[in-house]
């Protein structure tokens, strides 16, 4: 997304200081699904369909009648959820259904982009936030066996099975009982809000955060929430999970993540007064607490700042490892030029390991060593991630990329040398110049890349309004389509259908792209 350093300091500165379960595959195979945000309950990003060739745009469906802008900047100032792709290849759409900004799904064929269902429902995007501009993004599930869950008002989802099939009927699950809502609808309503994407485990339980933003019969505090297949639910305060009165809830857009054997659910919780957090690794049965970490600047040992703004969600790797987003401390802001850190942990989060030298505002995705020939390290996955280094924010340049990272591996931060950072095995710049700075090019616009083993490419987004295939045998862009006029945007999800079609959001609009 577009950042003005004049804008972004002026918000800082207002700141008052964030069992036997099936083991999801390994990267690579044949084709798959793409089942909620980043593909999978790990947030990965790795699809196992052999993608097309970005030749057409096969169809569009237009997301949001009415997008919001930065007044005095412009560009479309939103995040945009990730479609979500079942194995018979329907598409499910998460979309505004008014151009006031209730949000609802479309279910439209992945061959044709014919409509097959659609459901308007009653989401209305949360308004807390701490320094946030951006619209946040409305996401669904799917589970294994095509149930759809999505959002609705009051902290309630929405769930259909049979997505493949135009005849089906939406039905509701309340997370504090249906009883409850149904006694008390106006009430839980005007107070409490699904305010994270939705995360899907193999079983069928969902889980994500939730704000309460006033008064409410139960006294629900905000915090994270499980659903199960049969509609028990479980919820837990972020303050208690965090065991910590300052922490006030899940920050808006950061979707849980699942350990690879679904055992533990991760989830950042922030004080959003103060701008500062922890990350949580709790029970994903019981939501019980197992372990927790400050989320800490490494350059200036200080909290690092958690921004509802963001994109970033925590991502677990192949061997466990966790990896999440933050912006530099207030204390140093923007001496590390608005990059902000990936912050990595072992499993259990009790041992901080290498962090990266960019995460603040996306999702970082798993990439197999095996895509990157050149590579003689002996790390098992390597990490993509956003680069960019803004221009006029601190010593920024514009000199945007996107990069191949080794979790394992060191070299001096490029920014501030004094902090040793994860060391770049790739890192391609960005290809259109931008005007309106000497020197500088068009922002990347990925809130979560899409990774295709099968074709050593990753899938990303561009402000340029373009898609890209980077090659990462060649580390270079060997195809590209233009999806629309040059837009300044928040943050964007490309996906691989199991068909191979790719999918990219730019203006405001879903396009479906192949041969």
């Amino acid at each position: 997304m577009k950042r003005s350093a004049v804008l972004l300091l002026a918000l800082l500165s207002g700141c008052n200081g964030s069992s036997g379960l099936t083991v999801p595959p390994p990267i690579g195979g044949g084709g798959s699904p793409w089942m909620q945000y980043g593909s999978t309950a790990q947030h990965a990003g790795d699809s196992a369909s052999s993608p097309q060739p970005l030749a057409a745009i096969h169809w569009r469906v237009t997301l949001d009648p009415n997008p919001p802008s930065i007044p005095g900047i412009g560009g479309i100032d939103a995040h945009y959820g990730s479609p979500v792709i079942t194995p018979g290849n329907t598409v499910i759409v998460p979309l505004k259904t008014t151009a006031s900004g209730g949000w609802g799904v479309d279910a439209v064929s992945g061959s044709s982009g014919a409509v097959l269902w659609k459901y308007a429902g009653d989401y209305i995007t949360p308004q807390q936030g701490n320094f946030r501009l951006s619209q946040p993004s409305y996401n669904a599930v799917l589970s294994s066996n095509s149930r759809v869950y999505f959002a609705g008002s009051g902290g309630k989802l929405f769930y259909r099975d049979g997505a493949d099939s135009a005849q089906g009927t939406v039905q509701t699950a309340v997370f504090y009982g249906a009883g409850a809502y149904g006694a008390n609808k106006a009430a839980f309503d005007a107070n409490v809000q699904v305010n994270t994407p939705l995360t899907i485990d193999s079983k069928g339980d969902v889980f994500f955060g939730f704000y309460v933003s006033g008064p409410n019969p139960l006294n629900l505090q905000s915090g994270i929430a499980r659903m199960d297949a049969a509609g028990h639910g479980t919820w837990v305060s972020a303050s208690s999970a965090a065991g910590d009165p300052t922490i006030t809830n899940v920050p808006t857009n950061s979707a849980p993540a699942l350990s690879n054997d679904e055992s533990t659910v991760y989830v950042a919780a922030e004080n959003i007064n103060a701008g500062t957090g922890d990350l949580l690794a709790l029970d994903a049965t019981t939501l019980k607490t197992k372990g927790k970490t400050a989320l800490i600047d490494p350059y200036a040992n200080q909290p690092a700042l958690v921004v509802d703004d963001s994109s970033a969600s925590p991502m677990v790797g192949p061997d466990g490892d966790v990896y999440f987003g933050v912006l530099e401390s207030l204390a140093i802001f923007p001496l590390h030029n608005d990059r902000g850190w990936l912050l990595h942990f072992d499993s259990s989060l009790a041992r901080g390991k290498i962090a990266g030298s960019f995460g603040w505002d996306d999702t970082a995705s798993a990439v197999p060593a095996s895509m990157v020939p050149s590579y003689t390290g002996s790390s098992r996955y390597l990490i993509v991630t956003k680069y960019n280094n803004y221009y006029g924010i601190g010593s920024g340049d514009g000199k945007n990329r996107i990069a191949i990272l080794d979790p394992n591996a060191t070299q001096p931060d490029p920014v501030l040398p004094s902090v040793t950072v994860m060391k770049e095995v790739e890192t391609i710049l960005a290809v259109t110049p931008d005007p309106r700075w000497p020197g500088s090019f068009k922002e990347w616009c990925i809130n979560s890349a899409a990774v295709a083993p099968a074709a050593n490419a990753v899938f990303v987004n561009s402000e340029d309004g373009k898609l890209y295939r980077w090659d990462l045998p060649s580390n270079s862009f060997t195809q590209s389509i233009m999806l629309a006029p040059p837009t300044a945007e928040a943050y964007t999800p490309t996906a691989v259908g199991p068909d191979g079609q790719v999918y990219a959001i730019n203006d405001a609009v879903l396009n479906a792209v192949g041969r």
